[in-house]
């Protein structure tokens, strides 16, 4: 639908539309009948794909919002096709819009811009209002009547039946019925032998019949979400069967099912993936009524979960916990690094994993590595837990806390037995209801958790405030001479040969272009603040410098490639073969993808060193670069492989990606040449492939003070000098951006004085550049200098 602009006061809504604050917007939220309404902070520029295949990324921030609880305000927002076009020519930076029909994913960038852990996807039948203030009567009548047409068209409810409910005790066998019931026993969606997820449960009502019933559905959401014994569901057109002596339910076509949760008092909302859930006031009542008389048989669990403090050794438990990180350790098992505030009394199992296999930060404060428990799950569980990302709030089910390391897969050798720690293993299968599901923020276990949680942070924080002398002491290994002596944890020296006396800014502007300085500063302001965004790629041959595209923009030239398929003959030296690789998610069934080895390599048993890749979509190609040294995406065209285009990357090394410039490569498909013990590396690929290799660069500019004057100065080709880091390993690892954030603040405090900043001895370098109105100007550029760690920083007089 076409971007429609809206004159009134407050929000389009209709009847059964209500705002949704963004803090609230969530997979496991209901957005069926919700619109959501900010202000656009950023508009990215339209991408063509292909012959009308449109994408745009956008961020909204939260209009006008008075919501306590909002945490995170803005949210990504990607449009496709007709809907980006539209956007991009009806809606500038600045507008205020409304939103309905969208859906809701997790956001890939999150780690990188610190937004919304969920983005918007609006496309098709979504509905985008602008706001202008302007008069009613100033309006085109056109556009007030596709308007008024439009919003009849997307807010019209459907008509809901009315539905009649039999009691379990009243079932006959061969009828469909619609039933409510108390749940009693329950097991997560598991995989079946065919296509479909089964879902198992026992259920009752005030006839105290324990109903068993079977689900099988194609789509996990179709699935009931029942989170405890306790929890009532509601389904319709399920079919009663005589089984072994009793009745039992299975679904048929047209099943449906809500849950809604069991405590009394807690509200009636349902948790189901239908767009227009029928929910009237009798629902209510019977939910209401069911509530009570659960609560009366004490058919509730006391506790839903024990926390990690009250864990004991050979014990089987519910956790209600939030992942902080996983990990791989080998085919059939993950490792779950979780959390719930509290500490578990037993000295737990340490599982080492390599760094660059850790999904999440591998390293936290001394303080909380003494809350976290390492989970190992098996079998179908890690399958699931392939699905899950760091922050995700989860209920494990049938967890056992077992002493000692002896079965503890992918043990380092290194690594001494553990026989007196505990380690909390998830077996394989889905006895006695064991499994993992992911809870919403709104669930109130959920909000219980958070609120423990912020009780530690808080508790973590007032501790880093108070770090008291002989903390620093230790640290610094010098005592304090006067009190005009502050603690900083990052300084910054030069390491260049120069001969050159330190000067003031304020003399340093008066030199000649072309010169190099020393001087004596402190950080007073840098950008970005957000550090993805100061990771560029540069091409060292024709100097073009561009941003590193969104991971939404490449999964849509994967997407691309991988439909239509033309017929091909590879290359001679070539052997192929497949590979198989988990679906996009658990629905999926497993695919096979066609690969592309160097017959050479083959021969020599170096079949892992490189890998030529078709049909794959983004996620897979990463799942993949675990196992693979070298990963090239191709796709067929012309009855030849060819390369992707080149906004996406053209090379794939575990957690790296390498990006080739479109202006100074001519892609080909070459079998890389490496002879005797000559080492395959991105080089020797990129050359091979005809491909001009684009350098992962960081740049900055930092604003530079002393007391004479203030200066901006950008820092660039010695970046990594400057951070002892990569620009690599900053893209691809978390631990290297907290690693450079953890600096840039240590050497700039948010909200700190001028004395609390450490003096940094920097060598700054004046050349001469074209600005963008085509004026010469001289600019300043950090090199040469290096920051140091863990010291005292005298913030002595200015050299001035």
């Amino acid at each position: 639908m076409p971007v429609l602009e809206w004159a009134g006061p407050g929000s389009p809504d209709q009847a059964h539309l209500s705002r949704i604050p963004i803090a609230f917007i969530s997979t496991g939220a209901n957005c069926a009948n919700k619109i959501i309404k900010g202000e656009v902070v950023h508009k990215g520029p339209l991408v063509n794909l292909n012959a009308n295949k449109f994408i745009l990324k956008a961020v909204i921030q939260d209009y006008d919002s008075s919501y306590p609880l909002c945490q995170t305000p803005s949210i990504n927002v990607v449009l496709l096709d007709a809907l980006a076009k539209d956007f991009n020519q009806a809606v500038n930076q600045g507008d205020v819009v409304a939103a309905s029909g969208f859906t809701v994913g997790k956001s890939p960038t999150v780690q990188k811009d610190k937004l919304h852990p969920f983005n918007l996807l609006l496309s098709g039948d979504a509905c985008i209002y602008v706001f202008r203030q302007t008069p009613s009567a100033s309006r085109p009548s056109a556009v007030i009547k596709e308007s008024s047409r439009l919003s009849k068209q997307v807010f019209k409810r459907p008509k809901t039946p009315k539905y009649t409910y039999v009691k379990l005790g009243d079932l006959k066998p061969k009828c469909v019925v619609n039933v409510y019931g108390v749940v009693v026993f329950f097991k997560q969606p598991f995989k079946s032998r065919g296509t479909d997820f089964c879902s198992t449960l026992k259920i009752t009502d005030q006839s105290n019949q324990n109903i068993s019933c079977t689900i099988f559905c194609e789509k996990l959401e179709d699935h009931p979400k029942i989170f405890q014994n306790g929890d009532i569901v509601r389904m319709h057109r399920v079919k009663t069967q005589f089984y072994n002596g009793s009745i039992m339910l299975v679904n048929t076509h047209g099943f449906s099912v809500v849950t809604f949760d069991g405590t009394v008092g807690a509200d009636v909302e349902p948790r189901t993936s239908s767009r227009f859930p029928n929910l009237e006031q009798e629902d209510r009542r019977t939910v209401e009524q069911l509530r009570s008389w659960a609560a009366s048989e004490g058919l509730l669990p006391a506790v839903p979960s024990i926390p990690l403090s009250d864990a004991q050794p050979k014990a089987y438990f519910n956790l209600t916990c939030q992942l902080l990180a996983k990990a791989p350790v080998d085919s059939t098992c993950t490792l779950l690094r979780v959390w719930d505030g509290t500490r578990c009394p037993w000295s737990l199992l340490n599982v080492i994993v390599e760094p660059d296999v850790m999904e999440g930060p591998s390293m936290f404060s001394k303080e909380r590595e003494k809350l976290i428990a390492n989970i190992l799950v098996y079998d179908n569980h890690a399958e699931f837990a392939r699905q899950l990302k760091p922050g995700d709030f989860l209920r494990i089910y049938n967890l056992r806390a077992i002493p000692g390391s002896k079965k503890v897969p992918g043990l380092a050798g290194s690594q001494s037995a553990e026989e007196d720690h505990l380690a909390f293993h998830l077996h394989g299968g889905t006895a006695y209801g064991r499994g993992m599901r992911v809870l919403p923020e709104s669930s109130p276990d959920v909000q219980q958790l958070k609120r423990v949680i912020e009780g530690f942070l808080e508790r973590e924080d007032e501790e880093i405030d108070e770090v008291n002398d002989s903390e620093l002491l230790e640290i610094a290994c010098t005592p304090p001479e006067s009190p005009s002596v502050e603690a900083a944890k990052c300084s910054a020296e030069r390491r260049c040969s120069h001969d050159v006396q330190p000067e003031t800014l304020a003399d340093l502007k008066q030199r000649d272009r072309g010169r190099v300085h020393h001087v004596r500063v402190q950080l007073s302001s840098y950008e970005p603040h957000r550090l993805h965004q100061a990771l560029k790629l540069y091409c060292s041959k024709c100097t073009l410098m561009q941003e590193i595209p969104d991971d939404e923009v490449v999964a849509s030239l994967f997407s691309e490639a991988s439909k239509g398929s033309e017929s091909f003959s590879p290359p001679a030296w070539t052997a192929s073969g497949s590979v198989e690789v988990p679906g996009d998610s658990l629905a999926s069934p497993n695919r096979t993808l066609h690969v592309h080895l160097s017959s050479q390599l083959v021969y020599e048993r170096k079949s892992r060193e490189l890998m030529f890749l078709m049909g794959s979509t983004l996620e897979e190609t990463c799942r993949l670069a675990a196992g693979y040294r070298h990963i090239v995406p191709v796709r067929s065209r012309g009855g030849g492989l060819e390369l992707l285009d080149l906004t996406a990357p053209f090379l794939f090394r575990g957690r790296k990606r390498y990006y080739g410039c479109k202006r100074c490569s001519q892609p080909t498909l070459k079998e890389p040449n490496v002879e005797g013990d000559a080492v395959m590396d991105k080089k020797v690929v990129a050359e091979a492939l005809g491909v001009q290799l684009m350098q992962s660069v960081l740049l900055m500019k930092l604003e530079l003070r002393d007391a004479t004057d203030t200066l901006e100065a950008f820092l660039w080709r010695d970046a990594e000098l400057f951070f002892s880091l990569s620009p690599e390993d900053v893209a691809a690892s978390q631990e290297a951006q907290n690693s450079i954030r953890f600096a840039l603040e240590s050497l700039c405090p948010p909200g700190g004085s001028v004395g609390q900043r450490p003096w940094l001895d920097l060598c700054l370098v004046a050349y001469e550049a074209e600005d963008d109105g085509g004026q010469r100007r001289t600019c300043y550029q950090v090199c040469h200098s290096t920051i140091t760690r863990a010291t005292l920083a005298r913030s002595d007089p200015d050299p001035a």
